[in-house]
């Protein structure tokens, strides 16, 4: 395996994390700095209100901050610089081990967001998978995170979809902008945004998504606050979002897509160099190259693909991999449902299967509640597979969503580890442990770095066989193939934005490589098309925290405890990769 090496400049004073006895401090100072972090999280609810919402937080739920003015972004701005500022009154050599990472994760939050405004993401603020747009819909379901218990929630829910709106009309203001400064999307992106918009635009009320919460009264009610409240919704729906929405979809559908790029890559907007070495740092929390990942990706494909060629072996199937992939991609048996709640039915029996064998790898299990669903039908044909985060008292549960767009067609040969990736010990495990940590300060609760985040969820699917899974070799060649999926996301993610490859270059690497049915591997690159870098931290991650595992294991020898590693790892919350390996080799010093 080739050795990731991370370098984080902006995390000064990095190696005094290592040391074993801290230098005394007043309990002035320590209180003095829990404070800042503390405000520095209460700041960030109220600049993104969503946050808190999520988190389950409702002091902000009639808020919908609009982050694309030109207010917000000067408060943004300030934020993050004085809380640099403030940073600084802090030596690294006056705090505990503890406050060393909190210190380090905060000005390395403070300097990847100031960064951001150097480039011109805002210019285009809407897309088929990541924006806003997408996540309110989610909320106006009545089924997530924002509630509808009480007459005022539906009240605040109303001034939040004012926000909201005034966002929708600045995302046309800035779209118009991008067009003038060569900052626009694939034409092939705006056309999958299109369908999403118009299904917002649909007359009767009772199919309207943000009818929802509507037809979904608690029994507590009354018939006047019911009938208000009828009013109220109908009139909101048919007077603002209908038409805000109508007006984005003309708009869109004509000069914006006469406007659309023919190129796939960042490469085609002005800046994209630079703008795609920002989003690898931001995702990765690594200073690897394009160059460098793209290499990496073209050994990681050629190793899998050795792994593959076992299981094909296995099987007994006598043609090439590539007919493989075409076997295992339209193999009837490997279609067995017909309604969508056999999906998730079988999504709770590998839960079940792997019960009996979850405490020889953790000790530590979280409390908050985990649940499947299935994902909205308005998101369902662009969206993938995710894990939404239960609140931070544990009372909402988090939630494995699953795309069914067609029933009869979903393959299962990669459900095992789909689940150990999105839901236990993934996404739910790592998410949940760090909501419920009584140690970490708020605002760590709250943080993701994609590179810590999803290369756990990537490195959980490998212990399915020491879960009691993978038993059937086309759930391990599933295995394999999420793991080309993710190593295949080095090569085409930089091949698009740094090596101008085509989309269609980069959906036939993909078919060449994986058994991905080709509409869903179309999707996929058009999701890397959309968020540069994104699709690169699962696999950065997950090797670094393979590497370490077994530089532990190997240094420690009989005294190496697996669910000690996993708690080591799980404990200090989503982190920069660089913090992860110094302590990780903190430990294997005091342990050794």
């Amino acid at each position: 395996m080739k050795k990731i090496t991370i370098v984080l400049a902006v995390l000064v004073g990095l190696q005094s994390c290592k040391q074993e006895a801290k230098k005394e401090e007043s309990p002035n100072l320590s209180e003095e700095f829990a404070e800042v972090l503390n405000n520095y999280y209460e700041d960030g609810l109220k600049l993104n209100p969503i946050n808190a919402t999520t988190a389950g937080d409702h002091r902000y739920n009639d808020v919908f901050a609009n982050a694309l003015s030109d207010e917000y972004t000067a408060k943004a701005k300030a934020h993050f610089e004085g809380y640099k500022v403030k940073l600084a009154n802090f030596p690294i050599e006056n705090l505990t081990e503890s406050e060393q990472m909190s210190k380090a994760i905060l000005a390395w939050e403070c300097d990847i967001n100031l960064n951001e405004f150097n480039h011109n993401a805002n210019l285009t603020p809407i897309d088929q998978m990541w924006s806003p747009n997408l996540f309110i819909g989610q909320l106006a379901s009545g089924s997530s995170a924002q509630p509808f218990n009480t007459v005022e929630d539906y009240e605040k829910w109303m001034k939040r979809v004012d926000g909201f709106l005034a966002w929708l009309s600045s995302a046309e203001d800035k779209m118009r902008e991008g067009m003038e400064k060569g900052h626009v999307l694939p034409k092939s992106l705006i056309k999958k945004v299109l369908p999403q918009l118009e299904s917002q635009t649909v007359q009767d009320l009772d199919q309207h998504l943000f009818y929802s919460p509507i037809k979904n009264f608690p029994e507590s009610f009354s018939e006047e606050d019911k009938a208000k409240l009828v009013e109220a919704y109908q009139t909101m729906i048919k007077d603002k979002i209908i038409p805000a929405y109508e007006k984005l979809h003309a708009f869109m559908a004509n000069e914006y897509m006469d406007a659309g790029r023919e190129s796939s890559g960042i490469q085609g907007e002005p800046d994209g160099d630079a703008y795609y070495a920002h989003q690898i740092k931001k995702y990765t929390t690594t200073n690897m190259t394009a160059d460098e990942i793209h290499e990496l990706g073209l050994n990681e494909v050629a190793r899998i693909r050795s792994e593959m060629e076992k299981i094909k072996e296995q099987v007994g199937f006598e043609g090439d991999l590539k007919a493989f992939f075409d076997y295992v991609r339209n193999n009837k048996e490997l279609m067995p449902f017909t309604e969508p709640k056999q999906v998730i039915d079988n999504f709770n029996a590998i839960h079940d299967r792997m019960k009996p064998q979850i405490e020889k790898l953790f000790d530590v299990k979280p409390k908050t509640p985990f649940e499947v669903r299935r994902t909205e039908t308005f998101r369902e044909k662009s969206a993938s597979a995710e894990y939404n985060p239960g609140s931070l008292d544990g009372t909402r549960p988090g939630i494995f969503y699953t795309p069914i767009p067609e029933v009869t067609k979903y393959n299962v040969y990669s459900d095992e580890s789909l689940f150990l990736h999105e839901a236990i010990p993934g996404h739910h495990y790592q998410i949940s442990l760090t909501q419920e940590s009584d140690v970490l300060p708020k605002f760590r609760k709250l943080l993701w770095y994609s590179g810590y985040g999803e290369g756990w969820a990537l490195y959980s699917e490998s212990l399915g066989t020491e879960l009691g899974l993978y038993t059937d070799p086309y759930q391990l060649f599933g295995m394999l193939g999420a793991e080309m999926h993710r190593a295949i996301r080095l090569v085409v993610d930089t091949g698009l934005h740094s090596k101008g490859w085509t989309r269609e270059q980069a959906i036939q690497y993909s078919l060449d490589n994986e058994a991905e049915s080709e509409a869903s591997i179309t999707s996929e690159i058009e999701r890397y098309m959309a968020n540069p870098g994104q699709a690169l931290s699962y696999k950065i991650g997950q090797l670094k925290i393979r590497e370490l595992r077994k530089k532990a294991s190997d240094a420690l020898g009989d005294k190496f405890d697996i669910r000690q590693f996993h708690n080591q790892v799980l404990e200090t919350g989503c982190v920069p990769l660089a913090l992860l390996e110094d302590k990780i080799n903190t430990w294997i010093k005091e342990n050794s």
